[in-house]
């Protein structure tokens, strides 16, 4: 079996989408297609850009040209200027990068939570609360901070139950208000992020630069991860992972 032959039976499988990082775990699997290359991720990157066949979603994330129909009914929907603002797209960019960060967190043995108000939101094929590993949020401190927290998209907790790190997904709403809830729980020894598109870092910089949040900006309490980056650490998480599996 070819190399592209293997990719397309992948994406197959996983039902005509999947991520970069997926491709790079499931792939080699296949017993009947070699990969005697000492570059095996950058061989099904090109195969994936190159390939007549297959077609981008989005940064790290491609399908098969004949699942598309299927796939914009489910919501996976490839973003373009006339619907980026759709109510459709917004939740899918949202609920992706969300399970995105919750399958970093897997990977990394945390625990991961996501709000019960978006267990049923889809990440690819998966609902979120399928993917979290908490159902309920760990009664870490009082009450007041832990309602304060149940809210944020995403949270890391480490073996003692404690939050490991902190993650706002801003693709069309307000990064004030995420600030907000950062600086209520800043007294944490939590890492925190606001993840959004990097065309939105200038005005992450504007909102941390308002006095309210002074303290966290010179104590550099919460940074900015791009979606790109987060795509890049998701990727490398897992290719870390599958390497040992790659015959050379």
């Amino acid at each position: 079996m070819k190399q592209y032959e293997a990719v397309i039976q992948t994406l197959e499988k996983l039902g005509g989408v999947a991520t970069l990082g997926q491709l790079n775990q499931e792939v080699f699997k296949i017993k009947d297609c070699e990969w005697k290359t000492k570059t095996p991720f950058a061989s099904i990157r090109r195969i994936v850009q190159e390939n007549e066949n297959i077609y981008k979603i989005k940064p790290g994330l491609w399908a098969l040209k004949s699942y598309q129909k299927e796939l914009e009914q489910k919501g996976i929907i490839l973003e373009t200027d006339k619907n980026k603002d759709s109510k459709e797209v917004i939740e899918f960019n949202h609920s992706y990068y969300q399970g995105l960060l919750v399958s970093i967190g897997n990977l990394k043995k945390l625990g991961t939570f996501v709000p019960n108000q978006d267990k049923n939101r889809m990440f690819l094929h998966e609902k979120l609360g399928d993917l979290r590993t908490l159902k309920e949020i760990p009664k870490y401190s009082y009450d007041s901070f832990v309602s304060r927290s149940s809210t944020i998209d995403v949270i890391w907790f480490n073996e003692r139950n404690m939050p490991d790190s902190f993650f706002e997904v801003e693709h069309s709403t307000d990064i004030q208000n995420s600030l907000m809830k950062f600086y209520d729980l800043q007294d944490f020894y939590t890492r925190m992020f606001i993840v959004a598109d990097e065309k939105r870092h200038e005005e992450y910089d504007k909102k941390l630069s308002y006095n309210s949040f002074s303290k966290m900006k010179n104590n550099r309490r919460v940074a900015f991860l791009s979606y790109d980056e987060l795509e890049r650490q998701y990727r490398q998480t897992i290719e870390l992972k599958s390497i040992h599996t790659v015959i050379l």
